[in-house]
């Protein structure tokens, strides 16, 4: 049985050109400079690079990586798929050094090349999520420090000043998670500044169909926009409840559950530390994979290429990841 890296486009750099080419340009090459998509033409010759076209309307010269995650990088293309086929296939992540020892690039490349990646699987969010006759779980949680925490005195390890705690920054002074789960369907994620009712109801509120069921736990957070949607159902964990049934229907949110299992895994096993201004980016990746995932009929291979349908209008340099 072959690899499922074994593809040529995988290991020679032209083939990957002309994989690349294909899916992004399905009906010809599109000038990036001018939008132009007639008289275009292939440059030829060995000291021609590879990939390159010429648009005779504005007279610029680009490749198919203009534009896209891939521009300006010195990283063969074929590397770029072969990174984009790991991160997109590995449920819980793969970590930077992981992909440095994997691809044969420095650890500060491969580092660079997954958030540029993560930025590829930023999707746009289409219309509400649920709708009549469906259920949309919520629920919130807190992974990590938030970066306003105080310092810690090095001989005692107390707090130079009192920390800040509550609904804003959670338990110990995490950081706060709001997950929105359409039972079945796809997952939306948000991380915000402070957990609380207002802020909670005004992604529920812009995120969730109003004719949608919508399940929590029994959080306070939840009660005053629960009363805006055809049905308001909690189970209360505190007392052990984490499924209850009403009228042949099933009431939990472990479908968020479910998700934030996943994602913490993935982020205190592979992935381990998080800065505070990344974390958005690593939400997008667990949320890319679990919206593309085989219970929605999408195979490793269509995850792959649907993130590199993500990769056009994704620039992300060195100095903006700092």
């Amino acid at each position: 049985m072959a690899s499922a890296l074994s593809a040529k486009h995988f290991h020679d750099e032209k083939a990957a050109f002309a994989w690349v080419e294909k899916k992004l340009w399905p009906n010809g090459p599109i000038c990036p400079h001018c939008g132009g998509v007639e008289r275009i033409s292939k440059m030829e010759g060995k000291a021609t690079r590879l990939g390159l076209h010429k648009c005779y309307q504005c007279r610029q010269q680009f490749t198919v990586k203009v534009g896209t995650v891939f521009e300006q990088s010195h990283v063969a293309l074929n590397v770029w798929l072969q990174a984009i086929a790991l991160m997109s296939s590995s449920k819980k992540g793969i970590s930077s050094n992981q992909l440095h020892r994997t691809l044969g690039v420095t650890l500060k490349t491969a580092w660079f090349m997954s958030h540029r990646i993560r930025m590829a699987m930023v999707g746009g969010r289409l219309g509400p999520l649920g709708g009549a006759g469906k259920v949309v779980e919520v629920d919130e949680t807190y992974h990590g420090k938030t970066e306003d925490q105080p310092k810690l005195r090095r001989d005692t390890g107390k707090p130079l000043k009192k920390a800040k705690r509550g609904r804003r920054f959670g338990p110990a002074g995490n950081r706060p998670i709001i997950a929105l789960v359409e039972r079945g369907g796809s997952a939306r994620t948000f991380h915000v500044a402070e957990a609380n009712m207002e802020t909670v109801a005004k992604i529920v509120r812009e995120n969730v169909d109003p004719a949608s069921r919508l399940h929590t736990d029994a959080s306070s957070l939840y009660l005053g926009v629960g009363k805006e949607f055809a049905a308001h159902e909690s189970v209360r964990h505190s007392l052990g409840e984490y499924v209850k049934y009403r009228d042949g229907e099933a009431i939990h949110n472990n479908s968020c559950e479910s998700y934030f299992s996943v994602f913490k895994r993935g982020m205190k096993g592979v992935y381990q530390h998080c800065s505070e201004k990344h974390l958005h980016r690593y939400l997008a990746e667990f949320e890319f994979r679990h919206n593309a995932r085989v219970a929605v009929g999408v195979d490793d291979g269509e995850r792959a290429d649907k993130l590199l349908a993500g990769v056009i209008g994704k620039r992300l340099t060195y100095r903006t990841t700092h």
